[in-house]
């Protein structure tokens, strides 16, 4: 079966098109660096020929609304015409668990927050159900690798301020693996969530994040600090009781990605 990946190169991409092919399926990745540009059409005709599946887990460079908004609206109007014109039979996109909850402001928003992403995200989802194209929308929890960037967009410098809530995050590893799942199987027409093993307190799981990079920031558990400046509740991180969950335990991950790179050809001491 021919599974079109496009955002291939990426960070889910990459591993989703290396299981994909590892599972015998023809994994065609697709990006600007292959040709293929979504916000102008570039190269879509020519590799969606013979494609049964398109996953589509390609991302705006800008959380900016605006920015956001122009990328996720072209892009994807792009991608749905495309495909009805070549016969695609299962649109699959990659989104976040809580988008919906993430997306409507409230009155202790800090001045500057990410809210018009998750708006530019739900008006993604929207587009695909409107669309004539059978669907899944995989919503996955945060991941693993993005421990730093939640510590330093919350860090005055020595100190990190966030909200003690829930979260369930989870490896870009399961992550690839779920969407390989759902890409390969029948279309819902509807959410798939998917989220990590085990449950954290944010500044809990940004704490342990920190350490295993010997990184000496503060972490403060502040109620009152958000998540990239969006209040947040108890349940606004977490993915309902019916999420699909991954194998792979954060301190296992932590412990891995802590090991030193190696080198192919280590210099002679």
């Amino acid at each position: 079966m021919k599974i079109v990946v496009i955002g291939g190169t990426g960070l889910i991409g990459s591993k989703l098109v290396n299981k994909l092919r590892e599972h015998g399926h023809e994994a065609t990745s697709a990006s600007p660096n292959s040709g293929v540009n979504t916000l102008t059409g570039e190269g879509l005709a020519e590799v969606l020929k013979g494609a049964s599946v398109v996953v589509d887990v390609s991302n705006s460079p800008s959380f900016e609304e605006a920015a956001a908004m122009n990328f996720f609206n072209t892009a994807t109007r792009n991608l749905l015409q495309y495909e009805q014109t070549a016969g695609v039979r299962h649109h699959v996109a990659l989104s976040v668990v809580g988008t919906d909850r993430l997306a409507t402001p409230r009155p202790s928003d800090a001045e500057k927050t990410i809210r018009g992403y998750f708006r530019a995200k739900l008006a993604q989802e929207k587009l695909i159900k409107e669309s004539s194209i059978p669907f899944s929308i995989v919503h996955a929890t945060q991941f693993f690798e993005f421990a730093k960037q939640i510590a330093d967009a919350s860090s005055d410098g020595t100190t990190i301020r966030v909200a003690p809530v829930l979260i369930q995050p989870m490896a870009a590893e399961d992550v690839a693996s779920a969407v390989g799942r759902v890409a390969v199987g029948s279309p819902v027409n509807g959410i798939v969530e998917v989220a990590g093993p085990q449950q954290f307190r944010l500044n809990e799981f940004v704490l342990q994040g920190l350490r295993a990079h010997n990184d000496p920031r503060t972490v403060v558990a502040d109620p009152g600090a958000g998540y990239f400046g969006i209040e947040v509740d108890e349940r606004t991180l977490v993915p309902g009781k019916d999420a699909r969950l991954g194998d792979i335990r954060f301190e296992a991950w932590l412990a891995q990605s802590a090991k030193p790179a190696t080198s192919a050809n280590p210099s002679p001491r």
